[in-house]
């Protein structure tokens, strides 16, 4: 029994060893692939020791770590050396107790000292039915986990919908729904480069959110608006919380209702949570999400909520970004000139901003051509960021700076592409 459980473990992370792990021996690399298939039903379930629920978690554990661990007692497992991931596994627990997919293969190497383990979380069934709907998100988060591990995105690859990112965008991060997954950029002079990446929960009932209280999380291109001190949140929210500007103007465009979309920690008592398992906030473990509270900056950081992502290749994306800037520049152009008829054309009939219908947005122009008094404008730190689901639309920002001035205003746009054209339907003063 033992060598059925260390089969179907070693197959488990078969795909992930190449990557995080040195190879093992020719002879376990090839059990391990004779055993894929036995293992796509391989399930684990959570056992806990009363030593470990009594043990105290680190002051100040780091992100991404006790991940790390985890992968690799199942790299150990993996190689049949049992005693050894034993060892690493009650570590981790000691460390961590609140961290339940730890506790769960901690209780099966345990299991397998003084019984034969039929399957993987080899518990009763009384303890099972006990356990409620916790055995199978544990088993999804494991799978996730090692799944997101196993398909890593390419080498300097990054997402599309970053076309281009200014210098004051110095982070960018993307969530990936079908992942569980969040990736953090750092925007340096060689462009995007992915530093980091970690295990999320989103919405109860998954993504693409429509109302409020549909336990959604919304998908799109969003901004972080603040950081908000964890002294005044419930521990609910762990370490803290970054809320993003869901209902974005193309979300309230499409009439998508909701508030209060957050990215925030666990509760002390949970490490991480399940896939989806929150009102439709994006959740990381304390430690992951107090890395990005130190990493990222307020209001200049865009993030990214996809089902999955397309990564290419930065140059892929500096050729779509150069082909939208010639329409953002003739928009500029007709703006510099003071020719109200022609710049209107760049404008939607439905534009929209917060409230403005295009008629009373037109005076809100004519107020800025008649300041301008026909100098010329500067667009800089322009940023574009792409979303294309029903509609292909860009998320522009840039600082606009009349000829002779120093400093002008931050806005923002939301253009989208009718036929042939790109065409406003919001813009907005955000700084």
């Amino acid at each position: 029994m033992k060598r059925v459980f260390l089969a179907v473990m070693a197959a488990m992370v078969v795909a992930v060893l190449a990557s995080v792990a040195t190879a093992a021996p020719a002879r376990a690399q090839t059990e391990k692939k004779n055993l894929r298939v036995k293992a796509a039903k391989a399930s684990l379930v959570p056992v806990a020791t009363k030593a470990a629920r009594r043990a105290k978690a680190p002051a100040a554990p780091r992100d991404g770590e006790a991940e790390a661990r985890l992968i690799e007692v199942y790299r150990l497992i993996g190689e049949s050396s049992v005693r050894k991931a034993l060892t690493k596994a009650e570590a981790l627990v000691k460390d961590h107790p609140n961290f339940q997919l730890a506790q769960l293969v901690y209780g099966d190497l345990l299991a397998m000292q003084a019984r034969p383990v039929r399957m993987m979380g080899d518990v009763p069934d009384t303890a099972a039915k006990a356990a409620g709907p916790l055995l199978g998100e544990l088993r999804e988060e494991s799978q996730m986990r090692i799944k997101a591990l196993r398909e890593r995105p390419p080498a300097g690859a990054i997402p599309s919908q970053f076309l281009a990112l200014s210098e004051r965008n110095k982070h960018a991060i993307a969530v990936v729904a079908s992942r569980s997954r969040l990736y953090l950029f750092e925007n340096g002079p060689t462009g995007l480069k992915l530093i980091a990446d970690y295990y999320i929960s989103v919405g109860k009932s998954g993504i693409e959110k429509t109302v409020e209280g549909d336990l959604r999380t919304p998908l799109g291109v969003y901004f972080i608006t603040s950081n908000l001190d964890p002294k005044s949140l419930k521990d609910f929210y762990g370490v803290g919380a970054l809320p993003i500007n869901y209902p974005n103007p193309y979300d309230v465009k499409r009439g998508k209702t909701g508030s209060g979309i957050w990215l925030h920690g666990t509760p002390p008592g949970q490490f991480s949570r399940a896939p989806k398992a929150t009102d439709g906030c994006v959740v990381l473990a304390n430690p992951d999400l107090q890395r990005i509270i130190g990493t990222v900056e307020v209001r200049t950081t865009p993030v990214v909520i996809a089902q999955s992502l397309d990564w290419v290749a930065p140059q892929s994306v500096q050729r779509d970004s150069k082909s939208f800037d010639a329409q953002l520049q003739a928009w500029r152009g007709a703006k510099a000139r003071g020719d109200i008829g022609s710049l209107l054309n760049y404008y939607t009939a439905d534009f929209s901003s917060n409230g403005k219908p295009l008629a009373e947005w037109t005076k809100t122009l004519r107020t800025e051509l008649d300041r301008a008094r026909g100098k010329g404008i500067v667009l800089k730190d322009v940023s574009y960021l792409r979303w294309t689901d029903g509609a292909d639309t860009m998320v522009v920002t840039f600082g606009e700076v009349n000829q002779g001035a120093r400093t002008g205003p931050v806005k923002r746009q939301y253009w989208v592409r009718q036929g042939e054209h790109w065409k406003i339907f919001f813009e907005g003063v955000i700084g």
